[in-house]
């Protein structure tokens, strides 16, 4: 056991269990009708184990009633509702939300008939069409988006516009311009991540182009309206040139945001992976290379049972969880757009951290130093996963 955890030890080298005999079993001179081959046994993770890990890993710990990965033990009262939800509410749940999802997808068919798609650096986007086919899409889409959040349970979104005091813009420097200049477009929406629902608000909100793993570009359905939205597809795990250029294009499409009211607005994600909502993760640079002004919005999602944040736990079990749940919550927290100084413009990794300093404290949000390479780390040790070390060599985009 003591073996097994030390690659999570920062101050230790990772190392691979060594077995004793080269079939990974434990050598033995006693003659076999036929060879056996037993697999190592997987790393055994205990209570005191996890705790361990919460400690480290605590911008992916869920703090719900349902517990770690969402498979905690339920209390009786928890149980008896969650039959009672799964039996009811979400059948008419998952219903309503195919029938939302196919609309838009068959208005997306229709408005795209005979266009042909904008392409560049591979990219494929609808998101630059103009006209009434463009304007049936964007209204939509915002209109669907947000009955899709009441259909699963967000029935209030409660959103505040914050005005920074004077002190705030000086510590800052140069957050907004003064009220007497005429406001600038911002080229991009910049947003904590606490769940793919923020997809969802954001849509119903803006209605922006998004990042997306180029795999999405393919999926039924989602795939069209994922280049209605203009989404930048982009393969994550690959180690080729290809983030260069995806770069590249999220650059251009924030300054063209920036410059044209009519071009779609990036909304971008800049510490690149979903947290449990109570911390902010190190900013990416790439959403501030354009040198342009953002608006940063802080996202919350208020919770007793269910959190609805999408840490570490699995795609279908949050769903289910989610839909059982009859009342979900929203708190979004809008910043003033930030106009960044001549210093943040020359110095891309000054400007995101200055903005993540910001959210951070409006948003009353924990900084934490982990990233994406450390959330693959915890999520191995939680499915038992002995394979570690290879987990830590994994690209972090």
């Amino acid at each position: 056991m003591e073996s097994e955890l030390k690659p999570l030890d920062s101050n230790s080298k990772p190392q691979l269990l060594e077995p004793t005999a080269d079939d990974g079993s434990t050598k033995d001179d006693r003659p076999l009708l036929k060879p056996v081959s037993t697999p190592p046994s997987p790393p055994i993770v205990t209570p005191q184990t996890i705790q361990e890990l919460e400690k480290k890993f605590g911008a992916y710990v869920r703090n719900d009633v349902y517990g770690t990965m969402g498979r905690g033990e339920l209390p009786l009262k928890e149980k008896v509702l969650l039959g009672v939800a799964l039996v009811t509410i979400v059948p008419i749940r998952l219903v309503l939300a195919v029938v939302i999802l196919v609309f838009y997808y068959l208005i997306c068919r229709v408005c795209t008939l005979f266009s042909v798609p904008n392409r560049e650096e591979e990219q494929e986007d609808y998101a630059h069409m103009v006209g009434w086919r463009r304007a049936v899409i964007v209204q939509c889409g915002r209109f669907l988006s947000r009955a899709m959040l009441f259909v699963i349970g967000f029935y209030w979104i409660k959103e505040t516009r914050r005005n920074l005091n004077v002190a705030d813009k000086t510590t800052t420097e140069n957050e907004c311009k003064d009220q007497s200049e005429e406001p600038e477009r911002p080229g991009a929406i910049i947003s904590n991540h606490v769940s793919y629902l923020d997809i969802l608000y954001h849509m119903s909100s803006s209605f922006p182009s998004f990042v997306a793993k180029r795999s999405v570009a393919k999926l039924p359905l989602v795939g069209l309206i994922s280049k209605c939205l203009g989404c930048v597809y982009v393969q994550r795990e690959s180690k080729s040139s290809d983030f260069k250029g995806v770069s590249g294009v999220v650059t251009e499409r924030v300054r063209e945001a920036h410059q044209n009211k009519f071009a779609p607005m990036m909304m971008l994600f800049p510490e690149g992976t979903t947290t449990n909502g109570d911390y902010l993760l190190p900013f990416k640079t790439g959403a501030f290379l354009s040198k342009a002004p953002v608006l940063p919005v802080i996202l919350r999602y208020p919770y007793q049972r269910f959190s609805p944040a999408w840490d570490s736990i699995t795609g279908v079990r949050h769903v289910i969880f989610l839909f059982c749940q009859f009342v979900n919550h929203i708190e979004v927290t809008r910043l003033p757009v930030y106009y960044p100084s001549q210093q943040e413009k020359d110095d891309p990794k000054l400007y995101a951290n200055n903005i993540r300093r910001l959210m951070a404290r409006e948003g009353n949000l924990i900084m934490s130093d982990i990233g994406l390479a450390e959330k693959r780390i915890y999520h191995a040790a939680l499915n038992g996963n002995n394979s570690l070390p290879s987990v830590l060599h994994q690209k972090d985009d």
